[in-house]
């Protein structure tokens, strides 16, 4: 498993607009794509075909990653968006198994990230915790408007909020 550390660092409780001293207000259609608890984040991400970014409310720091089930299920692997293509520039960071998460490989390969990094220490710290089934205060959790079972793009807004068209949620 990669090291702990504080994705979030210790800054004031509340976020600020940059332009004002107003306390940012998030209306609903502001949020849609936001998974808000720790069991929403953990069945999106683990429905097969799932793209989340992982944002820090103190740090503004964020990671995009892609998690991918293997055919029977029994894995997830996780790869870190790298580069400006959504779609292709993804590099191996590591797997989900039996809810553990275990960053890189036995073997590492040429282009993977190594778990010092602050994507795999990021996302190692956000997994335990909505894995425990805590979705901490400064967390955010976003999915891209895709389906996180079939990855085809959703838009009715119902099925938007929580991360599943009609047919995949009634499979799950």
């Amino acid at each position: 498993m990669c090291s702990s550390n504080h994705f979030l660092a210790d800054l004031p409780e509340e976020e600020f607009d940059q332009e004002s001293t107003a306390p940012i207000v998030r209306t609903a259609a502001d949020m849609r794509g936001q998974l808000t608890t720790a069991q929403d984040a953990v069945a999106f991400m683990l429905a097969g075909k799932s793209t989340v970014t992982i944002v820090s409310g103190k740090t503004g720091a964020r990671f995009t990653y892609r998690i991918s089930a293997t055919p029977d299920g029994s894995a997830h692997f996780v790869g870190l968006l790298t580069g400006p293509d959504n779609s292709a520039d993804y590099k191996y960071l590591g797997r989900i198994s039996r809810g553990i998460f275990w960053c890189g490989r036995k073997v590492p390969r040429p282009g993977d990230i190594t778990r010092d990094a602050p994507s795999a220490k990021a996302f190692d710290w956000s997994w335990r915790a909505i894995a425990r089934g805590a979705m901490p205060a400064h967390l955010e959790i976003w999915h891209e408007g895709r389906c996180g079972r079939c990855g085809r793009k959703l838009t009715v807004p119902s099925s938007i909020a929580h991360g599943f068209g009609p047919e995949c949620l009634g499979k799950l």
